[in-house]
């Protein structure tokens, strides 16, 4: 096999600048951040940015510390646009790896938020939380386009968003694209954080074998029984083709975190074992690989799930 090229050791100062609407996880975020080792800051006026890099440097010679800011509307004098300038003159600053951290949320997910904390809005706090909402994506939802990384929190439980950012954010780590490998049902909907989706729904489904259906797909008889379809062997071939020769090209990129989604019906007996495999042969490569099956367990019980 040829050498998968590594990029070189960055040894600029990690920033990264978190912001996005509220109650989309800002505060869990940089709590997650600081516990990587970022000094966090959260909701300080933006004019103090650059006080603030300055006073976290470190003495000279010292590496400074990573460090991680948070702003959304809420913040004093926050503006947008001058947020994108800062962020922008400091990407071309050769010391600095600064990054833009955006994160989304569907407005019923935040409406139901910020209903279950008894929190009002902070653009609306005599208004209707959704029209707050509202009001804040028209002033801010552009950001979007700026960010080198966007996060929707939506569906997404604490340990999943801490396990995204420390896949895209986390210090120390070894060069070269950090992979995430997860089963999805389509029942339940695409994962947002997915880059790449493969549908396995052509393969037979182990949901109808009674002695199979209440396993799954890592259960090696479930393996072994999707792995018999005679369309199993040549996708998988096809699939590791594919996926090969991008890994070099994001490493190149300089692509942080890929997070690589296998769906069938349930989420349970098919999606679960091809992850699996595929899994398995990026970790043969060398690769650093999370695996997570996100629907496997409340599948279960669904008509037709696998």
């Amino acid at each position: 096999m040829q050498e998968t090229p590594r990029p070189a050791q960055d040894n600029r100062r990690p920033f990264v600048l978190v912001t996005g609407l509220s109650g989309a996880g800002r505060a869990t975020a940089l709590k997650a951040l600081e516990d990587m080792g970022y000094v966090a800051v959260d909701n300080v006026p933006l004019p103090l940015l650059g006080d603030l890099m300055r006073s976290t440097a470190g003495s000279p010679g010292e590496l400074a510390a990573p460090l991680a800011f948070g702003v959304d509307t809420r913040t004093f004098g926050f503006d947008p646009h001058d947020l994108v300038r800062r962020v922008q003159e400091l990407r071309l600053r050769a010391d600095i790896a600064a990054r833009l951290l955006f994160l989304d949320c569907d407005t019923e997910a935040l409406r139901r938020r910020y209903t279950e904390s008894r929190r009002p809005h902070p653009l609306a706090p005599d208004r209707p939380v959704t029209d707050a909402i509202g009001e804040e994506r028209k002033q801010i939802g552009w950001l979007r386009d700026s960010a080198d990384v966007v996060i929707d929190t939506s569906a997404l439980a604490p340990h999943e968003f801490k396990q995204l950012l420390g896949g895209h954010f986390a210090l120390g780590r070894g060069a070269g694209t950090r992979l995430a490998v997860m089963s999805f049902s389509y029942r339940r909907g695409l994962p947002r954080e997915a880059d790449l989706v493969f549908d396995v729904r052509f393969l037979r489904n182990p949901h109808y074998v009674p002695e199979l259906k209440p396993l799954t797909g890592r259960d090696p008889r479930v393996a072994a029984f999707v792995a018999a379809d005679g369309g199993y062997r040549p996708f998988i071939e096809s699939l590791r083709a594919l996926i090969a020769p991008l890994l070099p090209r994001f490493d190149a990129e300089g692509k942080a975190y890929l997070t690589i989604a296998v769906g069938c019906t349930g989420g349970r007996h098919r999606s679960v074992a091809v992850a699996e495999d595929l899994a398995g042969w990026l970790r043969d490569t060398g690769r650093s690989v999370t695996l997570s099956h996100r629907d496997a367990e409340a599948a279960g019980e669904a008509v037709g799930a696998g």
